[in-house]
């Protein structure tokens, strides 16, 4: 059953209706993938949401994310563009689902704090934990194993979620 302003899990494609035009729209699952999918209504299930963030983090080797004012979240940033890994950022204060993907974030990981940082599909945490793995030489090695998948996944922002070594 669709309602105004929500998506129908139900089977693919994913369709949405706007609420001011009572009108229903596909939105290809490229669409929902690539981040390009918003509805000034917040109009993502806490499902949806879940799934969004497995599909983005199954598809970059690297994922943020993030809000824009977090001294935290620009330190995670910042040690992946030290070291010239690309990453995909997802701005959570700037996404109109912003605080539910947070909610589910805290779902996933246990965590509600930003940044929460994914290497080749796992938590490894925040800012800080980014720090340091960086500084204990592990967090190289971890960007390394990340499978062909993600490296030829498109990305948003920073890149094409592919390590290129600045060697």
């Amino acid at each position: 059953m669709l309602r105004s302003g929500c998506l129908a899990m139900a089977g693919w494609p994913f369709f949405k209706m706007f609420p001011r035009s009572g009108r229903l729209y596909r939105v290809t699952w490229s669409d929902w993938r690539m981040g390009n999918l918003t509805s000034s209504h917040g109009a993502l299930s806490s499902t949806a949401c879940v799934q969004f963030v497995q599909e983005v983090v199954a598809q970059n080797c690297v994922v943020i994310f993030s809000k824009t004012s977090c001294p935290y979240c620009r330190m995670a940033k910042n040690v992946f563009n030290e070291i010239g890994a690309a990453y995909k950022v997802i701005e959570l204060d700037q996404h109109d689902d912003g605080r539910r993907l947070q909610e589910a974030l805290a779902q996933m990981t246990g965590a509600r704090t930003v940044p929460r940082v994914f290497i080749n599909g796992n938590c490894i945490g925040g800012g800080s934990d980014t720090k340091q793995l960086y500084q204990q030489g592990k967090l190289l090695p971890l960007i390394e194993q990340c499978t062909p998948c993600c490296a030829a996944a498109g990305s948003e922002g920073s890149g094409s979620g592919e390590f290129k070594s600045a060697k």
